[in-house]
């Protein structure tokens, strides 16, 4: 969870110019347009299953990081006054956020077992096992976080609490 945080902070901090960031918003809109609990689901799924292979789920986890905190720096160069949020608020605060922060982690910390046991020629067999149990856990987490995300994100836009980024 520590080194997935460092690095979504790092990528948050990156300077984004309004070039960048309106053509970052026109795909991000086009993605998220008509998105559902289950769209978002299936993103963050699969996200986090390549997390899971191992050696380069670890670097697909620190890029994926530090891409979603690029993300929160391109949305406040558009709009600087989601500026005021601290950018591990949403990961922290949000129920979703700790679900995916959670889930993420988990898939990354098997990626690095799983090297370390190949690196070593350890038999993989005994692995089998907790790598089912912890991708049944990853993908529970995350379909619970998605209807979670899509309902305050509903939510928000409903009770027009803060301007919709959707």
């Amino acid at each position: 969870m520590g080194l997935f945080s460092i690095i979504f902070q790092l990528g948050s901090m990156s300077q984004v110019s309004k070039e960048e960031a309106n053509a970052f918003m026109i795909e991000f809109e086009k993605l998220v347009k008509d998105i559902d609990a289950i769209g978002i689901f299936i993103h963050n799924l699969s996200v986090s299953l390549p997390m899971f292979i191992p050696g380069f789920g670890v670097v697909w986890g620190l890029f994926s990081a530090w891409s979603t905190g690029f993300a929160f720096s391109a949305i406040t160069t558009i709009s600087p006054e989601i500026a005021k949020i601290p950018p591990l608020t949403l990961l922290f605060l949000s129920p979703f956020g700790i679900m995916e922060l959670t889930a993420y982690s988990i898939a990354t910390s098997r990626s690095f077992m799983l090297i370390k046991a190949i690196y070593k020629k350890t038999n993989l067999i005994p692995f089998l096992k907790p790598t089912a149990i912890e991708i049944s856990i990853v993908t529970g987490l995350l379909l619970t976080g998605g209807y979670l995300e899509d309902y305050m994100i509903k939510l928000i836009q409903e009770k027009n609490l803060i301007l919709p980024i959707f």
